[in-house]
C-alpha cells in the first residue's frame, strides 16, 4: 500500500471541504484521515498510488462550490501506521500556514427552501445556514475555523442539529453557523423595552409599511430601513441622519420586482444574484416610481437582493417593492454592531429596533459595484468578498507587509506569504471612532492570518493623515521601516496588480492626492514600472482660492479656472449676475475670491480631475454645494446621461514647467460659450465630460509613445463615471492601444492599500 500526505491551502475551511474529501476518499476506497491543521487542511491517504493520484485531481475538480484552492502539495510518505477506514479528525492548531476564512455567503437555495417550507423545522427561521451559505468572516474570532472559535459558541447545538453537524454525509457537517429555532439565536423587537410579539419580523414589516424607521441588525452590521414609495419617511430619515442629498441604497425582494423600476443588463443580473450579493448601481427605468428623495437628481440607484434569511422573511410580509437599507452609522463613523450601542446611538433616529442575540465579531459593510458598459467596477469591496486574498506571490512570498491606505474610504492590506488580504471597508479615519476601528480590524486580521509581525509598514505620502501617524506607531512596535507611497502611484500599482502587469501608462483621475511637489494632484498621467513611477503629464494646475473651501463650494473653483480667459471686471459681473447664490457671503465673497487669486493669498494648487468636474457642474447650475463625496460630479453625470447630441468643443495640450498639460480652463471657457449660445444643459454636460476624457486620453497616448508602451490604464474615482470611462476607452483603442481598468479591485481609494502593499513588497525585495 502507498501512502501520501496532501497539504491544501486556500478557502478550504468552513466551506464543506473536509466532508467532500471524505466522500471522495471513500469513493476511491482510500483510507486515512483529513483535518484542519492550523491554517491548512491536511489529508493523509493510504491505498493504490493511481487512486491517490486520481484523488489529487478529483479534489481540485470536484471541490465545494465556494471553496478555492491556492496551493496543493502532495508528498509520498512512509510511516508504520495503518488505517482501516477514512475519518475526519478534530482540528489542530499545531501548524502555521496561510489559508483564509471565506467571506459571508448569501443564503443558498436549499436553506431558502427550508425557510419557506411549513413542515420544516427551520420554517421562517432567520438564521438558517449550512456549509454552502451563511456568515463566516463576521462570526469568526480565531483560527482554526471551528464553532468554538466563533460567536456561535454561545449557542450549543440541540440533539437534532448535532446529528447533522457530525454526519459527513450531511450538508451541515461542521457548518459552524448551523442552528435551528431550538438552539440558535433569536430576533426580537425593541423600543423602550422588548416587545412581546409572536412574529417580530412580520411586525417589523407592518411598522415599516406604516412609515416608521427601523434599525435592523444583520450579519455584519446594522441597517436603517424605511419604505421607498412615500416621501415622508425618507425625508424623516434624512432629517434625523443629517444626510440631505446622498443617495440611499435599497433592497428589493427579487429580479422581477427590480425590473419594474430599473433596467438591468445580463452582466448586472449575474452579479446581483451571485452568492456575493453586492449592491449594484442600476439605471432607473422610465417607470421608476420611488419617492424623489431616495436617490435625488441621479439617473441611477443602488439596489441589492436579500442575502440573509431574515431579509428574505421580511419581504414575505410586505407588498413594498423595496426598502431603503442604509448603513446604521453617522457619516464617516463605523457601523453599529452591539445591541446596547444600536439602541443608545440610534435613539431619536430609529423608531424601533429589530435586534438579535448573536454577536457580530467583524463589522462588514455591504459591497457596492457598478458597470461601465459590460465591465464591472468595485466601488466598495467588503461583504461577500472579504477576506478572500489577492495573489501577490509573483512579487514576494517571504515578506509581511502592512499597508494602511489613505485617510477617507480606507481599507488596509496585509501581505503574507504571497497573499494580500484586503480588509473590509473601514471608512474615514479622521473620525476617532473609525480610527479605533481600523486598529481593531488590523489586530483581528493579523490574528486570523497567524501574523505575529511585519517587515514593513506602508502608508500614504501625505504627512498629516492619521493613517500616516499610525504607520509610524506600528513600525516602532514591530521594529521595521515605514514606506510612504504617493497616492496615485498606489492607485496605479493596484491597477497593475489587478491586470497582472508590471509596466504601463496610467491615467490617475480623482479628487485629490498629495503630490511629491507639495501640491494637490488628481489628474495625472504616470509611467508605472513596478515600484517606480514617473509623472509624465497632467491636467493644467489650477489655483484653489481658500484651499479646501473649493471642494465644498465648487463655484470658487469655477472662478479660478475662468480667470485664465476672463478679465477681472467681466468675470466679476458674470459671477454676480449668474452665480451669486453659490457664494454663502454673496458679492462680498466673490470679491474676496478674486482678490485671493490676484494676490496669491490662501491659495492652493491642484491638478484634480474632480475639481474640474465640480466646476463644470457649478457652471451649468447642476450643483453649487457639495454635501457628500463626489456629489457634483455624480449629478453632472446624471444630467449628461439625458444628452441627445454632441456639441463642438475642443481640447488643447500646452506646456507647463516642461511637461504636457491639458488646458482645463479652455474647456470651462467653451462650456460658458455654449451656455451663452443657448445649448441644452445635458448636451453641454455630456460634451464637456467627453472633451475632458479625450484630452486625458490624448495625454496618455503621447506618454505611451515616448515610453514605447502599448498599454494604458485608468484608475481613480473618476473612472466610476461610465461616460468618461467609455470615452477614454474608445479614444485609446481607436489609436491601437490596449486599455485596462480595475476588475477585481476598486478604482477609488478602497484599493490604495493594495497598491501600497505591492510597491512595498517590490522595494523591500
Amino acid at each position: 500500500m502507498d501512502k501520501a500526505r496532501i497539504l491544501v491551502q486556500g478557502i478550504v475551511q468552513g466551506v464543506g471541504f473536509r466532508p467532500t474529501v471524505y466522500r471522495l476518499a471513500l469513493g476511491l476506497h482510500l483510507t486515512g484521515y483529513v483535518r484542519n491543521l492550523g491554517n491548512i487542511v491536511e489529508i493523509v491517504l493510504e491505498g493504490d498510488d493511481n487512486k491517490i493520484k486520481q484523488f489529487s485531481k478529483d479534489i481540485q475538480s470536484k471541490k465545494p462550490p465556494i471553496s478555492k484552492i491556492s496551493s496543493l502539495k502532495l508528498e509520498w510518505i512512509e510511516n508504520k501506521e495503518e488505517y482501516s477506514d477514512f475519518s475526519i479528525l478534530e482540528s489542530s492548531s499545531d501548524f502555521s500556514g496561510s489559508a483564509v476564512i471565506p467571506p459571508d455567503v448569501a443564503t443558498c437555495d436549499a436553506c431558502l427552501k427550508e425557510i419557506n417550507t411549513h413542515s420544516d423545522c427551520r420554517y421562517a427561521y432567520p438564521f438558517t445556514a449550512c456549509t454552502d451559505c451563511g456568515p463566516r468572516f463576521t462570526v469568526i474570532d480565531s483560527i482554526p475555523y471551528d464553532r468554538e472559535r466563533t460567536s456561535m459558541d454561545e449557542f450549543p447545538l440541540c440533539t437534532s442539529c448535532e446529528k447533522e453537524y457530525k454526519n459527513p454525509e450531511d450538508r451541515r457537517y461542521h457548518a459552524e453557523a448551523t442552528c435551528c429555532p431550538e438552539c440558535g439565536p433569536e430576533v426580537f423587537l425593541y423600543s423602550c423595552c422588548r416587545f412581546d410579539v409572536d412574529n417580530p419580523i412580520k411586525e417589523t414589516a407592518k411598522l415599516l409599511d406604516e412609515g416608521n424607521i427601523l434599525a435592523i441588525k444583520g450579519l455584519g452590521g446594522t441597517h436603517l430601513v424605511c419604505k421607498v414609495t412615500e416621501e415622508t419617511p425618507v425625508l424623516k430619515l434624512r432629517e434625523r441622519l443629517g444626510r440631505f442629498n446622498q443617495p440611499f441604497a435599497c433592497m428589493s425582494p427579487d429580479l422581477d420586482t427590480i425590473k419594474k423600476f430599473a433596467t438591468i443588463s445580463p452582466q448586472e443580473e449575474n452579479v446581483i444574484t451571485s452568492r456575493h450579493r453586492p449592491i449594484v448601481v442600476l439605471k432607473k427605468s422610465e417607470n421608476y416610481f420611488f419617492a424623489p428623495s431616495v436617490a435625488p437628481e441621479l439617473h441611477n440607484i443602488g439596489i441589492m437582493l436579500p442575502y440573509s434569511g431574515l431579509q428574505h422573511i421580511l419581504f414575505q410580509h410586505t407588498d413594498e417593492p423595496a426598502y431603503i437599507m442604509t448603513s446604521a452609522n453617522m457619516p464617516g463613523e463605523p457601523m453599529l454592531t452591539r445591541n446596547t450601542d444600536i439602541v443608545k446611538k440610534l435613539d431619536g433616529i430609529a423608531d424601533y429596533f429589530l435586534l438579535h442575540d448573536r454577536k457580530i465579531i467583524n463589522r462588514c459593510d455591504d459591497s457596492v459595484v457598478r458597470f461601465r458598459g459590460e465591465d464591472m467596477a468595485f466601488i466598495r469591496r467588503s461583504r461577500g468578498y472579504v477576506p478572500e486574498p489577492y495573489d501577490l506571490s509573483h512579487i514576494s512570498e517571504d515578506i509581511n507587509v502592512l499597508a494602511l491606505g489613505p485617510e477617507i474610504d480606507v481599507t488596509f492590506s496585509l501581505l503574507k506569504e504571497g497573499k494580500c488580504y484586503l480588509s473590509q471597508h473601514i471608512g474615514d479615519t479622521s473620525k476617532f471612532a473609525t480610527y479605533e476601528y481600523l486598529q481593531e480590524a488590523i489586530s483581528h486580521m493579523m490574528s486570523i492570518t497567524s501574523t505575529d509581525s511585519v517587515d514593513l509598514v506602508a502608508c500614504d505620502f501625505h504627512p498629516q493623515f492619521f493613517t500616516t501617524k499610525l504607520a509610524h506607531e506600528l513600525a516602532e512596535k514591530y521594529s521595521c521601516p515605514v514606506l510612504p507611497v504617493q497616492h496615485h502611484h498606489a492607485h496605479g500599482a493596484a491597477l497593475a496588480v489587478d491586470n497582472n502587469l508590471k509596466e504601463m501608462i496610467c491615467i490617475a483621475a480623482d479628487g485629490v492626492g498629495y503630490g511629491k511637489d507639495g501640491t494637490a494632484w488628481g489628474g495625472e498621467i504616470l509611467h508605472i514600472n513596478g515600484a517606480e513611477y514617473e509623472r509624465m503629464s497632467s491636467l493644467m494646475p489650477q489655483k484653489m482660492a481658500g484651499g479646501d473651501l473649493c471642494t465644498k463650494y465648487p463655484a470658487r473653483m469655477l472662478v479660478s479656472m475662468l480667470q485664465e480667459y476672463y478679465e477681472p471686471s467681466p468675470l466679476r459681473k458674470l459671477l454676480i449676475n449668474n452665480y451669486l447664490a453659490y457664494f454663502p457671503h454673496a458679492q462680498t465673497e466673490i470679491d474676496l475670491v478674486l482678490q485671493q487669486l490676484e494676490r496669491d493669498v490662501n491659495v492652493g494648487v491642484s491638478t484634480s480631475t474632480g475639481r474640474v468636474l465640480d466646476a463644470i457642474s457649478a457652471a451649468l447650475h447642476i450643483c453649487g454645494k457639495r454635501t457628500y463625496e463626489g456629489e457634483c460630479a455624480m449629478k453632472l453625470e446624471s444630467v449628461a446621461y439625458k444628452s441627445t447630441k454632441n456639441l463642438d468643443m475642443s481640447f488643447e495640450i500646452k506646456k507647463h514647467e516642461g511637461r504636457d498639460v491639458l488646458d482645463t480652463s479652455l474647456i470651462l471657457k467653451e462650456v460658458m460659450e455654449n451656455i451663452q449660445r443657448g445649448e441644452s444643459v445635458p448636451d453641454i454636460a455630456n460634451t464637456a465630460q467627453k472633451t475632458l476624457a479625450e484630452g486625458m486620453a490624448a495625454l496618455a497616448i503621447k506618454s505611451a509613445a515616448k515610453k514605447g508602451l502599448d498599454i494604458i490604464g485608468g484608475t481613480g474615482g473618476v473612472f466610476y463615471n461610465e461616460a468618461i470611462s467609455l470615452a477614454i476607452k474608445e479614444y485609446v483603442e481607436n489609436q491601437d492601444y490596449r486599455f485596462v481598468q480595475h476588475k477585481n479591485s476598486c478604482a477609488g481609494d478602497g484599493s490604495v492599500s493594495l497598491g501600497q502593499a505591492a510597491i512595498a513588497a517590490i522595494k523591500y525585495k
